[in-house]
């Protein structure tokens, strides 16, 4: 998707459709939001017919033919939806306040998005941040190599150290840790400072079986086992619902973990 500068830039002429409120099953929730151009859309509220009919109405006022400021949609049969539900919408033009608003909020959804550290820019690791680059994350990828970092995309952001372990201690709570760097024991030290922290959403690491018994046995002379360490770590990741030792697939599978491990820390942290 365009990025909201660009797509502002080329689409100033706009209705900004944000949820006010939801009842019952419903595809967005409270706060969703999304632009509509005479041409061009940004975001979505939620697809379907629902949303069909909230452009036509961005679309009707932004041609001076009608439209509503606000609208409230049942998403029943009567539309041809079966979510049950219903959702509030508020419609306003893309005035320099509105403008404003939204810059504000976008800058402040980036702001609180969860941290994930990729250590090891390899066949995984690109794969990895790959399939991680379109999610709500803020992603960095780790390296002490100059040239894997060559082969990322232009947009990834990077950190190039001799000692990567040092940076765990720098990632926001609820982040998580992916461990896919090309020597084993820099696996180790990087896990041994996530795993002794106990604010982190997932830790996980490349490897097998043996790998895992291994570093368990490694943790125990460390003192780990009487902290949990080795329950907290995800080894290997990517999980075995999917026998497929191919990066794009071992990335797919480590993505969902991920997402699964945030949302499960975010609801422990709220509850």
């Amino acid at each position: 998707m365009t990025d909201l500068p660009t797509f502002l830039a080329a689409n100033p002429d706009s209705i900004l459709i944000d949820i006010t409120g939801t009842q019952g099953s419903t595809p967005r929730e409270t706060g969703a939001y999304m632009l509509v151009s005479p041409t061009a859309l940004w975001g979505t509220i939620g697809g379907g017919q629902f949303e069909f009919m909230a452009i036509a109405n961005a679309r009707e006022m932004l041609g001076g033919t009608g439209g509503t400021a606000a609208m409230d949609i049942p998403l029943g049969p009567e539309i041809g939806q079966c979510c049950g539900g219903r959702t509030q919408l508020r419609f306003r033009p893309l005035t320099q306040t509105v403008k404003d608003e939204l810059e504000a909020k976008l800058a402040g959804e980036i702001e609180r998005l969860p941290e994930v550290y990729l250590f090891g820019a390899g066949h995984v690791g690109r794969a990895l941040a790959a399939a991680l680059a379109p999610l709500p994350l803020s992603v960095t990828i780790v390296e002490t190599r100059q040239e894997e970092l060559a082969n990322l995309p232009a947009e990834t952001k990077t950190r190039l150290v001799p000692m990567p372990e040092a940076l765990v201690k720098d990632i926001s709570a609820g982040g998580a840790v992916v461990i896919l760097t090309h020597d084993h024991a820099l696996d180790f030290l990087i896990a041994r400072e996530a795993l002794d922290r106990s604010d982190l959403a997932y830790t996980g690491m490349i490897g097998s079986a043996t790998k895992r018994a291994t570093f368990a046995s490694w943790l125990s002379r460390e003192g780990g086992g009487e902290r949990g360490w080795i329950e907290r770590l995800t080894l290997p990741i990517g999980g075995a619902a999917v026998r497929d030792k191919r990066p794009e697939v071992i990335a797919a599978m480590t993505a969902a973990e991920i997402l699964t491990a945030l949302d499960a820390y975010r609801m422990r942290s709220s509850s």
